[in-house]
């Protein structure tokens, strides 16, 4: 069903048993998926692309033009997966000359007032609270939770199966597994709870945590942390993960365990 009182161009390609509701517009060069519902206000700018099942609320801006001063007009899009929840007054900006494109994935929820910048990479089932926002080019791996307010600097990366406090201010890189937070942001431990859900084995998880144990709360430095790993841990996709994703980060790694910290702050 489409509104009357809704601008939907011509040109836009919508699928089956799709609704607009009233005053949502809908640019030309936009693709709607089956049974997506546009709510009352939302904007679809040229280069959306929703996948099925959407649901994009009041307010809420897909495929702006990005806040970038380098961007010049160039051809990019801004694409969303199946399943994918859009809240209130959300804006996801398009693609620059950088990557051409704005990627979030598949039942991911986006809470109010989230923002996600240009040639941002958002994973698979992945939940960005209340006003996360997120600089351009940042790169969320899949099943990640941001509470709400957290600011993610421009370029970094936040591994899979990661939990971050809320009001984080994030500036490194933060490896696959672990919670985050304190000011600094820093390990704090795994997301076992997380890992649980998801249908970890025990022997998963215990082996997550002796990594962890290593990397973070031994006093090595990454370097010298993930040489014994590999050294004196099995071989197993978590292993592989962890040690690729702090070998490659460009940014650096989040502050390790710090036992005093939490004595502060409850002091």
């Amino acid at each position: 069903m489409i509104s009357k009182l809704a601008y939907v161009s011509g040109k836009a390609q919508l699928g089956a048993n799709v609704t607009v509701e009233p005053f949502a517009y809908i640019a030309d060069d936009v693709i709607v998926g089956d049974g997506c519902w546009i709510g009352p206000g939302a904007v679809l700018m040229d280069g959306a692309r929703l996948g099925r099942n959407c649901q994009v609320h009041t307010a809420a801006v897909v495929a702006g033009i990005p806040q970038d001063l380098k961007f010049k007009g160039e051809y990019t899009t801004a694409e969303v997966g199946d399943n994918t929840m859009i809240r209130e007054s959300v804006t996801i900006s398009r693609g620059t000359a950088a990557k051409g494109k704005t990627v979030v994935g598949s039942n991911v929820l986006l809470m109010a007032y989230v923002h996600v910048g240009h040639d941002c990479v958002v994973g698979d089932r992945c939940i960005l609270a209340n006003r996360v926002s997120l600089g351009g080019e940042v790169e969320i791996d899949d099943w990640a939770i941001l509470g709400g307010h957290c600011a993610v600097h421009q370029f970094s990366r936040i591994g899979a199966h990661v939990m971050v406090s809320g009001g984080s201010l994030i500036s490194k890189d933060i490896p696959p597994f672990v919670t985050a937070a304190h000011n600094p942001l820093s390990f704090v431990g795994i997301n076992s709870i997380g890992l649980r859900r998801r249908d970890f084995t025990n022997e998963q998880i215990e082996q997550i945590q002796e990594m962890c144990r290593i990397l973070f709360q031994s006093g090595y430095s990454y370097t010298k942390g993930c040489e014994l790993v590999e050294r004196e841990m099995p071989q197993s996709p978590e292993r592989d993960m962890m040690l690729s994703f702090i070998r490659d980060s460009k940014r650096g790694i989040i502050k390790p365990y710090n036992p005093r910290k939490k004595n502060e702050d409850i002091g």
